[in-house]
């Protein structure tokens, strides 16, 4: 694998972990709770909602788009979701992540040069992987801002940028 391939995926794994450890001790009250209600448009969302939904994405984006897997997302079920556990979004970004470490430890500097067909349109590998990175660091962000209205202010630790660099860096 190569050191950028490498990177790309600490990026996304550090990014999922953040997801996974801030739904990690909810009760599904919290998880299910969306801070605007009847938002037809997802112009809000619960964090089950988001959780699901950055699986659903990363699945999309690395599984099937860049690793060519068969096509097998439900992104509307995503926005429906309703949980009892956090337990239960934990596995879906677990699986969501080894997904992605199969697909991107076998990627070669050819196919990161290559080009992927989504929607009709020509989409750059890189541009895909990278895509994933912002899409889930924007979620990330949505959930810190739900989480600290459902604890009234209060917000779960997170990491400083030093304490998110890989170990040897």
């Amino acid at each position: 694998m190569s050191s950028e391939v490498d990177n790309y995926l600490q990026r996304i794994e550090d990014l999922r972990r953040q997801v996974s450890d801030l739904i990690a001790d909810l009760p599904a009250e919290a998880l299910n709770w969306c801070p605007v209600e009847d938002t037809h448009d997802h112009a809000a969302n619960s964090l089950a909602v988001l959780a699901a939904h950055i699986a659903g994405s990363e699945h999309f984006w690395i599984a099937e788009v860049v690793g060519g897997h068969p096509a097998t997302r439900d992104r509307d079920a995503e926005f429906a979701t309703q949980t009892t556990d956090p337990a239960e979004l934990r596995r879906l970004l677990e699986e969501a992540g080894a997904e992605t470490r199969a697909v991107l430890t076998t990627l070669s500097l050819a196919d990161l040069d290559g080009t992927r067909e989504v929607d009709g349109r020509s989409v750059p590998v890189r541009w895909g992987i990278l895509h994933i990175i912002d899409h889930t660091a924007l979620h990330l962000g949505h959930m810190q801002i739900t989480y600290q209205l459902w604890m009234g202010g209060k917000s779960k630790p997170s990491p400083f940028w030093f304490e998110r660099l890989p170990s040897g860096e």
